[in-house]
This record gives C-alpha cells, structure tokens and sequence, in this order.
C-alpha cells in the first residue's frame, strides 16, 4: 500500500482500503501479507532466547568492580553507605577487555564491524533523522513510544522498572532522546569508541541488569512476573521490536501520517543505521537486512503483539500526563491526545484509553493546531531537503539546539548533564505500575500559561497557510477570468 495513505483522513481510509485473503488490518493500519511476514507462532520462541553475552559481561562487571547495594526499596542506599562515583560500565568495559576472557569476547564482539556496514550509507542515515527531525521527534514519542505501550507482554516489564510514573517519565524520554541523538549525531559518534556507540553499550548492560533483577524476583515470588507467558524480560523479540519502533515504524507510519514521505534511499540508509545499533546493543540484526525485511518485521510485530492491556493504558497515559505543560514548550495535555490520536489513529488511542479533548468543538480545535504542526514540519522539511546547502546548516544548528534542550539547558526542562544509563529504575516486589495519570491530573500540575508557544506556531502556521492559499486562489480567479474574457474578445 502506498505511504500516502498513511496520511489520510481516517473518516476517509475506506476509500483506499484493500481487499482479499492476503490483505491484513490492524489499528487503522492496513498491510498486505508476504513469505517475509512471520506469524506470532513463528516468532514465540525468540521471547525465550536474549541477550546472554551482554547479562555474562554484567556479572564479571559485579566481581570486578561490585555495584553500590541499593535500600529495601530499591531507590535508596543504605544508611552506612558511602558516597561513590557512578561505575562506568563502558569504560569497565573497555579497560578489562585484554584481560577478561567474557568482557574481551563482548567487546570483540561490539566492535568488530560486519562485511554488511557501509559507514557512507549509515551516516546518511543519520543524515536522514536530522533532516526530518521535528516530526521524527514526535512520531517517536506519541506513536511509536506511547502506541508502543499496546504491547501487552513488554508493559509487564516496563511497569515493573517504576520509571514511567507520572513523576518520572519525563526524565525517562529525556535519556531515550539523549541516546537517539548521540546514535544520530555524526558518523565517528557511533563508530567504535565514540560516544553514542558508548551510549549504546551502557543501555545494552542496563538491560541485563534489568532482566537479571527481575527473574531474580521472580525466582522469590513465581507470580511476581510469569516468564512462561511474557516471556524472558527484554528477549530477542523486544530488542527486535524497538529497533522497529526507532527505525521502520518511523519510517511507514509516524512521518507519512505526518505527511512526510522519504525516498527509498533514504529509508534504506536509515535501516542501515539502526541495524548497525542493533549489532552493537545485542539485538538480532536480520529483520533488517533491508527496507522490506524491516517493514515486514514491524507489520508482523504490530499483528502479533500490539494488544493493550490495562497497564498499557496506565503507562501511556503516564506519558502524557508526564509530558504536558512541560518547558520549553508548554504543550497542553488535549494537545497531546491529539497528537496522539493523529498518529496512532483512533482504534488505538482508544484502546489505550487516551482521553480525547472534551466538546466536539474542543476536538476539532487541536485536531486542526495537529494539521498546522504537520504543515509545518513539511515545510521545513521538505524546503531544506531540495536546497542541499540549507540542508547541511540545518542539520548541524538543529544538532546543537536538541541537545542543548535535551541535555545541556537545565533551566529549559533538559536533563542538565550525560546520564550514564545507570540502573536507577530498581525493580522490586511492591512495585508495579503506578495510578493512571488523567487529563484532570495534567490540568492540576499544570501551571495556566494559556496555549502553549507549540501551540501558538501552529496557529501561525495555518493562519499562513490560509492566506497562501486563499492569495493564491484569488490571483488564480483573476487569471482564469481575464484569461476567459480575453478569449471571447478574440471569439467575437
């Protein structure tokens, strides 16, 4: 099915929908099925299999330098402890690979590179995310991260880390934005020893310490977490998964909703950068071996696992309540059911039981300041793509401003300093998902800034367009009438 369906109203999706045995529908997504599609049987078996190298390398870590013991909870040293320096776990890595026969086979492992890297094609890739990085931002967060949270066996995992609490899940996005711009920001970032290719082994051992910490509370208390249902935490199926979500998903359903549309050599460069991050974070790499491997992968994925469950509703409405009436720009929490409803279409959004904008009227109000964004976005976009030297000064200015609001600026909401990727999100026995956040919540930790500056430029956008348009329109009546009236002058 073409991209630009994608970006069509949903109250007019029948007009293009396909029929026959080998057509499938999921969430207002529509796909057809080919010997590349695997079906849930076929991919169970990898919910048993992960990442053993990376969780191997984690307990030599422990012996070499032992981590700091954590309080009753969890979140907290005990009393007696003394201050110390976060471990570097790359650098513990790196320093101890000559000498440790598991941390040497991890480390050859991560950086030798595969006869299938072509560096020119994976920095274009890169290219590619700043390039289209206003609407890559918010596809990832409202459709792939939040429409994400309908996958009914990762939630059980995520819920149990306490870091998508309403409190804290700001901050949590932030760390995942740090990662995706330190993986994207220039080609020797993520080459062996560069900083996104640290970045990425530290969240690979986060996840080992993750998966370790919980079967070992599932061991304590089997009801805890069930590992025959869900599956070992963070599988070859998850890691498969989220590699979709930052690459394919992104590609087929977050921009085109968005009325972005990239070329086929732009979606193979950006699948070749994320399959190479899929080698170095342990995650299988043959679902993207190429752009239709990679789509057939996220499509299987969406039919076999996107099935929310009621802690999928609590944790991405944590999301947005997290993220609402934040700095810099103050978007309200209508806006971001909005958004949300726009990119994940509305079978989904209600399924994760996503509050609309109360009042049809209130509704059409954000649905429209959505258009305008999109319009936006294309404008940007698309302006800069066809004229290479804007292209390139674009890149570079909005490199610097996203991590200066994502890492750098403290005082804009940002993180203020690198995190490390620590293991600060502790599983624990009396942990689990916390209380739904609700529009009614957002509105009360809001402050009353009025419409946020977000919501202000997509006003101007459509006002804008409106004029263009109507301009336009007018100018082109007054041709076809002058061009009508001079051809009956010549008739008569």
């Amino acid at each position: 099915m073409p991209d630009y369906v994608q970006a069509v109203p949903n109250c007019l999706a029948w007009l293009f929908r396909e029929s026959g045995p080998e057509w499938r529908e999921i969430w207002d997504y529509q796909f057809k099925w080919t010997a590349d599609h695997r079906t849930a049987e076929e991919m169970r078996p990898m919910i048993y299999t992960y990442d053993k190298l990376g969780e191997a390398a984690l307990n030599r870590l422990d012996e070499i330098s032992p981590p700091e013991r954590t309080g009753e909870k969890g979140d907290t040293p005990p009393p007696d402890a003394e201050e110390k320096a976060p471990r570097d776990l790359y650098a513990l890595v790196r320093d101890n690979a000559d000498t440790d026969e598991v941390l040497g086979q991890l480390w050859k492992e991560v950086t030798t590179v595969p006869e299938w890297v072509d560096w020119a094609q994976i920095e274009r890739g890169q290219h590619v995310f700043l390039r289209y990085a206003g609407p890559a931002i918010f596809a990832l967060a409202f459709q792939s991260l939040v429409g994400g949270m309908g996958s009914r066996r990762v939630v059980e995992t995520l819920a149990r880390t306490g870091g998508f609490g309403v409190n804290v899940t700001r901050r949590r996005l932030l760390e995942t934005f740090q990662h995706v711009l330190q993986v994207t920001s220039s080609l020797p970032a993520i080459q062996p020893h560069g900083d996104g290719f640290a970045s990425t082994i530290r969240v690979r051992l986060l996840h080992a310490a993750v998966r370790r910490r919980i079967l070992a509370l599932a061991a304590q208390k089997p009801e805890y977490y069930s590992v025959e249902a869900n599956g070992i935490p963070i599988n070859d199926l998850d890691s498969a998964g989220t590699i979709a979500t930052f690459s394919a998903t992104l590609l087929w359903i977050g921009l085109p909703r968005q009325g972005i549309f990239l070329s086929a050599r732009e979606k193979a460069d950006y699948i070749a950068l994320w399959r190479w991050v899929a080698h170095v974070i342990g995650a299988p790499t043959d679902p993207f071996a190429t752009p239709t491997a990679a789509r057939a992968t996220m499509e299987s994925l969406l039919l076999s696992e996107l099935h929310p469950s009621a802690t999928s509703a609590t944790l991405a409405n944590n999301v947005l309540t997290g993220m609402a009436d934040q700095p810099p720009g103050h978007v309200s929490r209508p806006f971001l059911a909005a958004e949300t409803y726009w990119l994940n279409g509305p079978r989904l959004a209600e399924a994760l039981r996503i509050e609309r904008p109360r009042g049809w009227l209130r509704r059409c109000y954000f649905s429209v300041l959505v258009l305008g964004q999109c319009l936006f976005f294309a404008a940007m976009s698309y302006s800069h793509k066809w004229v290479p030297r804007w292209d390139a000064a674009r890149r570079e200015r909005l490199r610097r401003t996203l991590y200066d609001l994502t890492v750098r600026r403290g005082e804009l909401g940002a993180l203020g300093a690198e995190t490390a990727f620590e293991f600060q999100y502790v599983p624990v026995l009396d942990t689990m998902a916390t209380e739904v956040g609700t529009l009614d919540e957002a509105m009360r930790r809001g402050r009353e800034l009025g419409v946020g500056s977000h919501e202000r430029r997509s006003l101007w956008t459509l006002s804008v367009a409106g004029v263009v348009v109507g301009c336009g329109s007018w100018a082109g009546w007054l041709c076809l009438r002058g061009g009508v009236r001079a051809l009956m002058g010549l008739l008569r």
